[in-house]
C-alpha cells in the first residue's frame, strides 16, 4: 500500500480510528463474555441485573455479544498502521490479557478476516496465526512475554503431535488448510485453560 493511499479521503484519521475502534469492540466483547461465562457463579451477573433484583424490578433483557465483521478498510490497512498512538490508546493504550486468552482473539481475528497463508497478510487483509498474533499485540492486547507464551502453547500442540517444524512455517504449508490452523489455535487454548484448572 502507497502512502498516498493512506492520505485518501475515505482513510483520514477519524475514519482509521473509527475502523480501528470497531475491531477493539470486537475484542472487548469477546474479553467481557468470556469473563461471564468463566466467571464464579455468584458473581456472574451484571451490575444493571444485581441493582434490578434489589430493586424488584425486571432487568433488560441480555443477550450475547454480536460480533460484526471488521469494516474493509481496516483489513486493508498495512499492521504499521495499527502502531499509530491514537489507534492504541482507543482502549487506554494497552489491556492485560491471558495466554488462553491471547489464543482464542487470535482464532476470532482469523475468523473475522480470515486466513492466509505465506505471509504475515495477504492484500485484502487476511491473517496467518502469527499475523492475527502481531494485530493483538500492535493494538495493545497482551504484550510480548503474552504472545511469546502463546507462542510456545502453539509449538508445544505441534510437537506432541510429533511436528517439531516452527507453527509460523506449519502454517505456510501448501495443503495447510483454515480449519487445521483454527484447530491448532483453539486446541493450544483449550490445554492452557485446562492447566490452569488443573
Amino acid at each position: 500500500m502507497t502512502a498516498q493511499t493512506l492520505t485518501a479521503p475515505a482513510l483520514r484519521a477519524p475514519e482509521l480510528a473509527d475502523e480501528a475502534a470497531l475491531l477493539v469492540r470486537e475484542i472487548e466483547q469477546y474479553l467481557t463474555a468470556r469473563v461471564r461465562t468463566t466467571a464464579h457463579p455468584l458473581v456472574t451477573k451484571t451490575t444493571a441485573e444485581l441493582i434490578a433484583e434489589a430493586l424488584g424490578t425486571p432487568a433488560a433483557p441480555t443477550t450475547a455479544p454480536v460480533l460484526t465483521a471488521p469494516a474493509r478498510a481496516l483489513r486493508l490497512l498495512p499492521d504499521w498502521v495499527l502502531n499509530f498512538p491514537l489507534l492504541r490508546q482507543l482502549h487506554g493504550g494497552g489491556r492485560h490479557i491471558s495466554v488462553a486468552e491471547h489464543l482464542e482473539l487470535t482464532a476470532l481475528v482469523i475468523e473475522r478476516y480470515g486466513w492466509h497463508r505465506g505471509a504475515l497478510r495477504s492484500t485484502s487483509g487476511r491473517r496467518c496465526i502469527l499475523g492475527a498474533q502481531a494485530v493483538l499485540f500492535r493494538l495493545g492486547y497482551g504484550d510480548e512475554t503474552t504472545a511469546l507464551a502463546a507462542g510456545h502453547r502453539l509449538q508445544a500442540v505441534l510437537n506432541a503431535r510429533g511436528i517439531t517444524e516452527p507453527y509460523h512455517r506449519w502454517n505456510d504449508v501448501p495443503h495447510r488448510t483454515r480449519e487445521e490452523a483454527l484447530a491448532l489455535v483453539r486446541t493450544a487454548a483449550t490445554h492452557v485453560r485446562q492447566e490452569a484448572h488443573a
